[in-house]
């Protein structure tokens, strides 16, 4: 057995890769709500918005998907749902955007459904 404290386990990135029923109208859908697209290619793309990023792919399984969540934390979770709401109304698809609340576990949160159906829930510590 080694010695754990000689070993360097450092962690520089964890990225969920997020599924995408149709991938076009996936990444216009990041984008538009604020995620810049650093890299793509046909089969997938590396979305960042500030120091975090996931990887959007170009694969759909509906059950995968529509049992799938992110967590999105952020300073002023009512400022993301100000945003989200206004931008809403470029989609077809409708966002499914909930009122944010007061949780008993220290939060605040709403959420959101991607055109994919993942389930991205925002939050801010209270």
């Amino acid at each position: 057995m080694s010695n754990s404290s000689s070993l360097n386990l450092t962690v520089q990135s964890l990225k969920t890769f997020v599924p995408a029923k149709d991938y076009t109208i996936a990444l216009e859908f990041y984008q538009a709500i604020g995620f810049e697209l650093v890299w793509s290619n046909e089969q997938l793309s590396l979305m960042r918005c500030q120091n975090f990023s996931f990887l959007l792919q170009n694969f759909y399984e509906q059950t995968l998907a529509e049992n799938f969540m992110m967590h999105l934390l952020v300073g002023y979770v009512d400022d993301w749902w100000q945003h989200l709401t206004r931008v809403s109304s470029q989609f077809s698809h409708p966002l499914q955007l909930t009122q944010p609340e007061n949780r008993a576990w220290g939060m605040r949160d709403f959420t959101f459904v991607d055109p994919s159906g993942v389930l991205w829930r925002v939050a801010s510590e209270l």
